[in-house]
């Protein structure tokens, strides 16, 4: 039964699969509140293209990361193989509760999402029985938390996707990854173009959402030169040294408009994950990754443009 769901699995674009029991978990973890019969949790992994992320690296077009490597996989992709699977557990009997992130839920009253619109986010406790996707991930065996929380896979890095499954189907589990690919360099702190994460790894999701928006315009393209006149600290916002509480960036956010957002209250990554985008540099030019390419993904110095354009 085991090898039916990952070839279903592997058939419908998932990448990685990995199992855990669910003897893993707390006993007061959300997965019992959702389903207390669960015996197994199933995790699908599934690879975000390298070439969604080639506009932001060349600062050209931005659509292809949020459409294709955020919309598309979360609405279209993942759900699909999600069904596969659990229709092929059902067909045998058992239960099959599929777990997707819902991207406009929010268990914590005052933070926020950066992929998608802060007024589009519900804050109820209804929240509260959301699974800790990550930590889930990691049991199951798809990869190690990375600095900045990020869930590092042995294939891609922190370029993946993932979603689950719960069952009353006992599986045989998958063993825990030895932590081995992160190694604490902090090049993803470094590469947030507003220093949203701390050397701790710690992420401050508002300071995240306003610079994964593009309020930083040395890397936005996009950005005109009197961005932000009605604030008195523009050009430290623009340099992406402001810093933030969740009052003035919502007036940030409401004040940008440099890129057409996509459907499902998603809005475009101007920073393209450049977190993830320097983590996934520097494990390819460590060679720890198995899945290779024939060229390596930055081929060219960083571009940036010049603060005194704004001035």
């Amino acid at each position: 039964m085991k090898q039916e769901i990952i070839k279903i699995a592997k058939d419908n674009l998932a990448d990685i699969v990995g199992f855990a029991s669910a003897d893993s978990f707390d006993k007061n973890d959300p997965i019992f509140k959702i389903y207390p019969a669960t015996k197994t949790v199933i995790a699908l992994a599934f690879r975000v293209l390298r070439g969604t992320y080639r506009g932001t690296e060349e600062g050209t077009t931005y659509y292809q990361y949020t459409t294709m490597a955020v919309e598309n996989m979360e609405e279209t992709i993942m759900p699909m193989a999600q069904l596969r699977v659990a229709n092929l557990i059902e067909s045998k009997g058992y239960i099959a509760v599929p777990q997707r992130r819902h991207q406009q839920i929010m268990a914590e009253e005052n933070s926020t999402n950066p992929e998608v619109a802060y007024d589009a986010i519900y804050r109820n406790k209804t929240a509260e029985n959301q699974m800790n996707f990550s930590d889930a991930a990691v049991k199951c065996g798809i990869g190690e938390k990375g600095l900045s929380g990020a869930v590092l896979t042995d294939a891609f890095g922190p370029m993946v996707r993932y979603c689950f499954i719960l069952t009353d189907l006992e599986i045989e589990p998958d063993e825990v990854k030895k932590a081995h690919l992160c190694d604490n360099c902090g090049k993803c702190v470094k590469a947030c173009p507003g220093n949203a994460i701390s050397e701790k790894g710690e992420v401050d999701p508002w300071q995240c959402a306003i610079y994964y928006n593009g309020a930083n315009g040395t890397k936005n393209p996009f950005m005109p030169p009197e961005a932000f006149v009605s604030f008195d600290n523009r050009l430290e916002i623009i340099a992406g040294e402001a810093k933030v509480t969740p009052e003035t960036a919502k007036k940030i956010l409401d004040d940008i408009f440099f890129y057409p957002p996509a459907q499902h209250a998603y809005q475009c990554s101007i920073c393209g994950r450049a977190c993830d985008t320097a983590c996934y540099i520097h494990l390819e030019e460590k060679g720890v990754l198995n899945k290779k390419f024939n060229r390596p993904f930055r081929t060219r110095e960083e571009w940036k443009f010049n603060i005194e354009d704004f001035k």
